[in-house]
């Protein structure tokens, strides 16, 4: 999708009290009246019982209902865990269709290759499909989804949780407001080190992750949001990677170093790592000003402005991002409206993985 984009020029002097004016959840049209969206939360990772379901458990609009696992036993367990639950499923039992009446919207967080059969069953069963970033682990298989949902008229929604944290949308007003004037480049980080997370580890298996490891977990982090806050989508990619450590043998990404061109000759700047330090950030310079948010995708995100020599700090609510994208997702099926990362729009990232991953098989810049 191309975006024609204005950015209205901002009074240095009026910047703070545009951003205090700004409503976390400006997203919002629902109420509680109108209900509650039932979950079946399919893969009970740690990611799903530790993030997702304590966050919908605290949620305003969304209820756990359903869990399924490729695991009887377990599935079983996580239902006495918690009162809510009223089924636990196999992995076959909800492709099959059972207890669909139980659940009015699917929730997909298993390994990326893994996404595509849940995502078509759950099309088939006629369920909203709220699906994990990346989408699947290859473009082919990201073309898979987007195919079924279309097949099926069905809303779907790629997990991109930073859509829904206060600060980014904040600094994508004040982008699109012209608070740093127009956008030039922007800088990001995502790194983490994984090996302490037990040995059974599929994020380096490539036939469960894709392409690779540090790009394809953490790298989309950087490049989806500097596509939100400013509203462009990548035309060319070059990039350097590299794996040295035994554990990281079988993926060609333990650390990566990749530029990202957008329309208009905007240029991004990344890294990634799942052997460093656990660090983030996501700068945007423009030609009048500077944007920070830092950390970008771990913890508590703050934002810093600077422009016409003045530093403001602005405070942004400190939310759940597990529970705002979960409240985001059930306000858009509540009220009957369109989500913003629709698995069109998560094949564009998937594209721009597979490009990063090609450029540094090759050497060459990668047009998409």
């Amino acid at each position: 999708m191309m975006w024609h984009v204005e950015y209205r020029p901002v009074e240095p002097d009026s910047i703070l009290s545009y951003v205090e004016s700004y409503s976390h959840r400006d997203w919002l049209e629902s109420n509680e009246d109108e209900g509650v969206v039932r979950f079946a939360m399919v893969g009970l990772g740690w990611w799903t019982r530790d993030e997702a379901m304590p966050a919908v458990e605290h949620s305003t609009f969304c209820r756990t209902t359903v869990v399924v696992s490729g695991s009887a036993e377990k599935a079983a367990n996580v239902e006495d865990e918690h009162g809510s639950i009223q089924v636990g499923l196999t992995y076959d039992e909800f492709v099959a269709g059972e207890a669909t009446d139980a659940y009015d919207a699917v929730y997909v967080c298993t390994p990326n290759a893994r996404h595509l059969p849940f995502v078509e069953a759950a099309v088939e069963h006629d369920k909203p499909i709220l699906c994990e970033k990346p989408m699947e682990a290859t473009v082919e298989r990201g073309e898979g989804i987007v195919d079924a949902c279309e097949d099926g008229s069905t809303t779907a929604m790629i997990a991109y949780r930073m859509h829904t944290e206060p600060v980014v949308r904040r600094a994508r007003e004040l982008v699109r407001a012209g608070a740093v004037g127009d956008p030039v480049h922007v800088h990001g980080d995502m790194s983490q080190g994984i090996l302490g997370w037990g040995a059974d580890q599929w994020r380096l298996d490539p036939a469960l992750a894709g392409y690779g490891t540090s790009v394809m977990d953490l790298g989309i982090y950087s490049i989806n949001t500097t596509r939100f806050v400013l509203d462009r989508d990548p035309v060319a990619v070059q990039s350097m990677m590299n794996s040295d450590h035994d554990a990281f043998s079988a993926v060609p990404d333990e650390v990566a170093a990749f530029t990202v061109a957008y329309e208009d000759d905007v240029y991004g700047t990344y890294t990634a790592s799942q052997n460093a330090h656990q660090t983030s950030h996501l700068r945007v310079v423009g030609t009048d000003g500077m944007l920070l948010i830092e950390p970008a995708f771990h913890g508590e995100s703050s934002l810093e402005l600077r422009v016409s020599g003045e530093t403001v700090d602005i405070d942004g609510k400190q939310v759940d991002q597990m529970e705002e994208e979960f409240d985001y997702f059930a306000d858009r099926l509540l009220t009957g409206r369109d989500p913003h990362g629709t698995p069109e729009h998560g094949l564009v990232d998937l594209r721009t993985l597979a490009a990063i991953y090609e450029s540094s098989e090759t050497g060459r810049t990668i047009e998409l």
